[in-house]
């Protein structure tokens, strides 16, 4: 695989758009928060990224769920929903791409120049750019650090992405697309911005949440879609699973060609059959 290949939906094209709390930059170079914004100092803040389809933003009603859920977690003030569709309308209001992602995040405001609490006011911003399409397939490589399946921020979409900024360009240097994390019982987690899934004959396998991954928008799609078994997934068997592949709101169902040193060589028949079942629910249905 070549190195410099992003398995994930890469920005193309002109920069992005910003809404910044009611006002629109046509230009992100305009587009400032304050430098004592708490989540600039310290990552207290939350965010959302959702694909764009060309009727729109794809499960926006699930992402502003979670931005709530995670929002609460961190001590937020609940997010204002009106506030942030308003931000989305505007973004893509003039848009010229078919397909794109929104980056919506949410902070504490301004705040000191420590972890003591924020002043009171977030601040929320809201970015849509162009994007490519993700490829088909990756390769992934295990991360040689644990994810804290007890942490304070697990399962919260948390700014403080300094883990999975370390985990992706270690998948970079390896050659690969993505970096699998294992926990701290030694049991597969997800990678540094998706869900893990493997296939075991016709079986369909992925993590538990209680294993502390992110509760994915793609795969609480597919748990309701289809039938998938949650449980505890050692690494030594996710490597001997039939298929693996990934899902996240950019890269949907993405197959894994290779993980460390074991190829996939099958067909990859029930990921390619997920992945257009995905497609067809999710073409027909903007905010399922």
């Amino acid at each position: 695989m070549q190195l410099d290949r992003d398995a994930s939906a890469t920005e193309v094209g002109t920069r992005p758009t910003v809404w910044i709390d009611g006002h629109l930059y046509a230009d992100a170079r305009d587009a400032r928060v304050g430098a004592t914004d708490h989540g600039l100092v310290v990552g207290d803040g939350v965010f959302e990224a959702l694909k764009v389809t060309p009727e729109g933003p794809f499960a926006l009603r699930r992402h502003l769920d979670r931005l709530e859920r995670s929002a609460v977690a961190m001590g937020l003030p609940t997010p204002d929903r009106d506030a942030i569709r308003d931000g989305v309308d505007a973004v893509l209001g003039d848009r010229t791409f078919a397909h794109g992602k929104i980056r919506i995040t949410y902070t504490g405001g301004d705040g000191p120049l420590g972890s003591q609490a924020a002043y009171g006011v977030p601040t929320l911003v809201v970015a849509a750019a162009a994007t490519d399409h993700p490829p088909a397939s990756t390769d992934v490589v295990t991360a040689p650090w644990r994810r804290n399946e007890h942490g304070a921020l697990t399962g919260v979409k948390s700014t403080s992405y300094g883990e999975n900024v370390r985990g992706l360009a270690f998948a970079r240097a390896h050659g690969c697309g993505e970096t699998i994390f294992l926990n701290t019982a030694g049991d597969v987690c997800e990678g540094t911005g998706t869900n893990v899934f493997c296939v075991f004959g016709r079986e369909v396998v992925t993590p538990p949440l209680s294993a502390g991954s992110l509760a994915g928008i793609t795969r609480e799609l597919l748990l309701e879609w289809v039938d998938v078994t949650e449980r505890d997934l050692t690494l030594e068997e996710a490597l001997s699973a039939d298929e693996v592949f990934l899902t996240s709101s950019l890269r949907d169902v993405q197959l894994v060609e290779r993980w460390d040193s074991r190829a996939f060589t099958g067909l990859g028949a029930v990921t390619a059959g997920l992945a257009g079942l995905f497609a067809e629910r999710s073409g027909a249905d903007l905010d399922p």
